[in-house]
């Protein structure tokens, strides 16, 4: 892992809100939802090469309460953007602790957030996360990367 500073990016795309617990029964997860609608909706839109995110921000509390999670894309066609009802989220600038995310998708995005979870649970960790936005940056040539808001050190 590395801290990376993240300048303020505005990404598109559409948006659910959900909390941790919910994820992990099938009758009330909408993550993956989220996922086949962008699938179907917007990645027909997007030019081969596109950066596609998947951002947590509007966070109630921590890694217990609810929070927004947004499928999309900082290069939308407009043309595409009209015909959609799109949520636009602004990444917060700062620092960002990156986790590669290595592996076949979605479990590695999955096993992924496991390690950040643990991460952040040890009682040694230097790190304090921000709950401000996070983000998966899922780039065309194959690498997913989760961007964790960190405080300054």
């Amino acid at each position: 892992m590395k801290i990376a500073e993240i300048e303020t990016r505005a990404v598109w795309g559409l948006s659910v809100r959900t909390r941790n617990a919910d994820e992990m029964q099938a009758a009330t997860a909408r993550i993956g939802r989220l996922w086949a609608d962008f699938a179907a909706q917007i990645a027909p839109h997007l030019a081969q090469g596109t950066r596609v995110y998947g951002i947590y921000h509007g966070y109630e509390s921590d890694a217990l309460g609810a929070f927004d999670v947004l499928a999309g894309s900082d290069a939308l066609p407009l043309a595409a953007g009209d015909s959609l009802a799109l949520t636009r989220i602004d990444i917060a600038p700062g620092s960002y602790l990156v986790f590669d995310a290595p592996g076949a998708m979605p479990q590695a995005v999955v096993d992924a957030w496991a390690r950040i979870w643990r991460y952040f649970a040890d009682p040694l960790c230097p790190h304090q996360r921000t709950y401000t936005t996070d983000f998966e940056c899922y780039a065309p040539d194959g690498l997913t990367e989760i961007f964790i808001g960190v405080r300054p050190s």
